[in-house]
């Protein structure tokens, strides 16, 4: 099959990720004596410079890691709500959703402490090593892609008249970031150099006294300070209305990310690993639950509509099971009997409802913004539920909503492998911190401000995430470590991409370019949380005779440009030879695969 790229091998190490700079980071890093989590972690922090529209220091990142001779483990750099944000304070605001931009919609940031966390406890670097390249390319500057500029330009107005301290860094002498001119940000660069000086003062040269030093600085020091001075500032959101937030310097201090096992799924031999139900990693296990032992021919029009009617299946138990404020019944969702009763509804006709399941017997409950857009609100014990329309709610002058993600994953010559999907903290989610050079992030706005759902907006709880990095291992051994940005589609291009190599027979480069697809069938994770019901949207490279058969089965189809859907990274390693190998999207022209 016909690729963009090979997909590269070698033996040294191979990484993979969502811009090039970031890519060759890792790489030096390797170079330099390094391992995995020492290029994850650099690598991170330079795509909190050269992606500010995909993620930021004060946004989040789930982190699946395989040291090797230890456990699978989920890092969750996810930070929750803070002890102020309750339901009675948003909907006396006047609110029924968290605004999609502003300090009401920030969650205590995660994405920090989690790489801190990382390099402590599985890196060899110092701080300074690996903030070196962040700081170099905040203060020297680097030349941006053109969606950076692209999304200042459709916040132009807001950054100008409101969110002045964001004008400071993104329209510099009016003009937005542009391709082939340098962009600095020096107020990051600051930041970073003053975390290095002060973590070195306390600790001198231990490198995990250092670590632990800029945790707290981050927690309790100018870090904290300035985070929780921009919170208390009255900021234009997504309402229409200015709002001060509710993280307080208590919120910041009492939380730390944190470790824990990853939900798994046995298929055919595999064993994939994802983060558990307060985040959407799940939906791709129950994927693979729901489909039958024999599956349509790859890429045929049966093999489509099957995996989008799965989907809808899957996604519907995400909104009525999946959240933080509840025990989310995995067992049951993941089982054979359950999935053999959901796999009972699947049609020839393309569905066009809402149709979450009973795990364990129980009735599901949805938020009443779904509906009030043509579902019903079902309190326990009263009933099914169905959907046939999704509303949008006015979006006031407060620029985009929304922003998208990164992922990256690296695997080292020892076989360390490391899977990572920071996001959030984006520089249209928030006004950037004067003092700090980058802005709070705003996942609250996946929580609902309906009491008693697992995803209702409550202190202390993590609102639940559209991130989710993947890692497989066969006979118990890592040997696949990949994601994509991508927010509510992020758990279906994970699937194609997983059944076009398991299923399809196709290499990492030519699984990744495959021609794809996504669907919209449920409320989305992000304000306005609309939804399409029967909606599917290919890539025009799709065979016609398949979309023309799509539409046949009642499947609304739009047809996109030919590299739009997917943004997927990936690497692997085969434990029998030790080859390593590396694939990267080429859609967008940015993310690359680098190795030796």
């Amino acid at each position: 099959m016909f690729t963009t790229r090979p997909t590269l091998q070698g033996t040294f190490g191979m990484v993979s990720s969502t811009h090039w700079l970031a890519s060759q980071t890792a790489m030096a890093v390797l170079e330099d004596g390094g391992n995995a989590f020492d290029a994850a972690v650099a690598a991170g922090f330079v795509l909190h410079v050269v992606e500010p529209h995909m993620n930021g220091p004060a946004g989040e990142v789930p982190v699946i890691l395989a040291p090797v001779g230890g456990d699978v483990r989920v890092l969750c750099g996810q930070g929750p709500a803070p002890a102020g944000a309750t339901v009675a304070h948003y909907r006396s605001l006047g609110l029924d959703l968290v605004p999609g931009t502003g300090p009401l919609a920030a969650a205590v940031p995660g994405a920090f402490d989690a790489w801190m966390l990382l390099l402590r406890d599985h890196g060899t670097a110092s701080l300074a090593q690996v903030l070196r390249y962040a700081i170099g390319y905040a203060e020297g500057g680097h030349v941006p892609v053109a969606a950076v500029g692209d999304t200042v330009e459709t916040v132009r107005e807001l950054f100008e008249t409101e969110w002045t301290s964001s004008a400071e860094v993104y329209l510099a002498d009016g003009k937005a970031p542009a391709p082939g001119a340098l962009f600095r940000n020096p107020a990051l660069a600051r930041t970073w150099r003053r975390l290095i000086e002060e973590a070195t003062a306390a600790a001198g040269d231990d490198r995990v006294a250092q670590i632990e030093e800029a945790r707290r600085v981050w927690r309790t020091g100018f870090i904290a300070e300035a985070l929780v001075r921009q919170a208390a500032r009255p900021t234009m959101d997504t309402s229409g209305t200015r709002h001060t937030g509710t993280l307080t310097a208590a919120d910041l201090a009492g939380w730390s990310a944190t470790y824990e096992d990853p939900v798994t799924y046995d298929w055919n031999g595999w064993t994939l690993c994802k983060a558990g139900g307060w985040s959407q990693g799940p939906v791709l296990l129950q994927q693979l639950a729901l489909l039958p032992d024999a599956l349509p021919p790859y890429g045929s029009a049966d093999y489509v509509h099957l995996l989008v009617e799965v989907c809808k299946l899957a996604m519907a138990d995400r909104e009525a099971w999946y959240g933080d404020a509840a025990d989310v019944p995995l067992g049951a969702l993941l089982s054979a009997a359950y999935n053999a009763e959901r796999r009972a509804l699947l049609g020839a006709k393309a569905s066009y409802e809402l149709r979450p399941g009973r795990p364990d017997g129980r009735t599901p409950l949805l938020s009443a913004h779904v509906a009030g857009a043509g579902a019903a609100a079902v309190p326990p014990g009263s009933g099914d539920v169905a959907a046939s329309g999704a509303g949008e709610p006015t979006v006031a002058r407060s620029g985009a909503t929304r922003g998208d993600t990164c992922h990256l994953d690296v695997v080292d010559r020892w076989g360390n492998m490391v899977a990572a999907t920071p996001s959030g903290g984006w520089l249209q989610s928030n006004p950037v911190v004067p003092e700090l050079g980058f802005p709070l992030g705003t996942r609250l706005q996946m929580a609902w401000l309906d009491p008693g759902l697992p995803n209702s907006l409550t202190p202390g709880r993590r609102p639940r995430t559209t991130l989710t990095p993947s890692l497989a291992l066969r006979d118990g051994v890592p040997v696949m470590a990949f994601g994509t940005p991508g927010g509510d589609q992020q758990d279906q291009w994970q699937l194609h991409f997983w059944l076009a190599v398991t299923h399809g027979g196709l290499g990492l480069q030519a699984a990744i370019d495959a021609p794809n697809w996504h669907n919209d069938a449920f409320p989305s994770s992000f304000f306005p949380r609309a939804m399409r019901p029967g909606s599917v949207t290919v890539e025009s490279r799709m065979d016609p005779a398949v979309v023309e058969e799509l539409r046949r089965r009642g499947h609304e189809v739009t047809v996109g440009g030919p590299w739009t859907e997917g943004r997927l990274c990936a690497v692997a390693r085969d434990p029998r030879t030790g080859i390593l190998s590396a694939a990267a999207n080429p859609r967008g022209m940015q993310g690359y695969a680098v190795g030796r």
